[in-house]
């Protein structure tokens, strides 16, 4: 099974609903939520990819990086690249239902176990999504991170503690779901969080607490008070708020401020290795990955979301070499051209 395969086949199973473009960068789905474009003009999608693709890198070929070690390590777990799935939903609404819900998520976090990695279960309107994630993370011996929706204080401390017990690694909230439509369409309001809310629910969890949907350095420095483990620069996949940046470049700033003092996952228009080094140059310590996630899986199961994910991370081999960088901890903005 190839890239080439898989996407045929997705284009096939997700007709209507996503149109698998050769370059995906939002400007065919503009507005298309519910579905799998950006929010209103498409813009801060499009930001996501524009941002990145106007960074530029500096060829090195006289090193000894000869062959790079892109593995790390997070919340304790050795994983096999700095590239995880990030937390989807929606594969009835969103994504035409051809594969249900329960068998997306198995597949998505079954597939990053297989590629050496690790894949996050998101939580939506309907009890059934963030049940069927848990279900698929238990069913990998825990191998997966719960993200849950910002509801009340109440209800996520409820999925933390089901988290806790379906023996995740880690647990969080994407607060940058505040306001999302389709969980308000399902009758399932969410909101933003104050400091002493978010409090409140870090000192509830055993887990280590990720802060998804941080765009700026006030609140990065807000997630490291409140005692967050790790913060996702994120926009939401330009599908909350139109007109916003992109992850890069709000991310350089936001790592000048905490890196070190807190792990940062960029989260946002990653379509090759590339630009999962671009991330890494500019401050991230590991990158989540969405869209091509969903093709890998609608295209070829588990096996697709395998090849998708191997791919990248043969890309961030090969330019590693090419910028001189021997390990994942060696990777920093020397590679950027300025």
């Amino acid at each position: 099974m190839d890239l080439k395969e898989i996407k045929e086949k997705a284009r096939e199973n997700l007709k209507g609903y996503c149109r698998v473009c050769n370059i995906c960068d939002g400007r065919a789905c503009r507005g298309e939520v519910p579905g799998m474009g950006g929010i209103g003009t498409g813009s801060s999608f499009i930001a996501n990819i524009e941002a990145l693709s106007k960074i530029r890198l500096n060829l090195r070929t006289i090193h000894d990086a000869k062959d790079p070690d892109i593995s790390i390590e997070i919340f304790g777990k050795k994983l096999a690249m700095p590239i995880l799935a990030a937390p989807i939903t929606g594969a009835s609404y969103n994504m035409g239902g051809k594969i249900s819900e329960e068998e997306f998520i198995h597949i998505v976090i079954s597939g990053s176990k297989d590629a050496g990695t690790i894949g996050m279960c998101g939580d939506g309107g309907d009890p059934v999504f963030y049940e069927s994630g848990l279900k698929a993370i238990k069913s990998q011996q825990g191998h997966g991170i719960a993200i849950i929706k910002p509801r009340r204080n109440d209800e996520i401390i409820k999925r933390i503690k089901d988290a806790e017990s379906a023996g995740a690694v880690a647990v969080g909230i994407d607060i940058d779901g505040a306001g999302l439509i389709t969980m308000s369409l399902m009758g399932q309001p969410v909101g933003p969080k104050t400091k002493q809310e978010l409090k409140e629910l870090i000192s509830q969890s055993r887990l280590p607490f990720i802060l998804k949907g941080v765009m700026t350095e006030d609140e990065a420095e807000i997630a490291v008070e409140v005692g967050a483990k790790a913060i996702v620069v994120s926009n939401h996949g330009g599908r909350i708020l139109d007109h916003t940046p992109g992850v890069a470049e709000v991310l350089p700033r936001i790592a000048r401020k905490v890196k070190g003092e807190i792990l940062i996952f960029a989260d946002g228009g990653v379509r090759s290795g590339v630009d999962v080094l671009k991330y890494l140059a500019l401050g991230a310590d590991a990158v989540l990955v969405g869209r091509p996630v969903i093709i890998g899986a609608f295209g070829g199961g588990k096996e697709g979301v395998k090849v998708v994910l191997e791919k990248m991370a043969q890309e961030l081999k090969q330019a590693m070499i090419l910028t001189g960088c021997k390990d994942i901890k060696s990777i920093d903005e020397r590679v950027i051209y300025k």
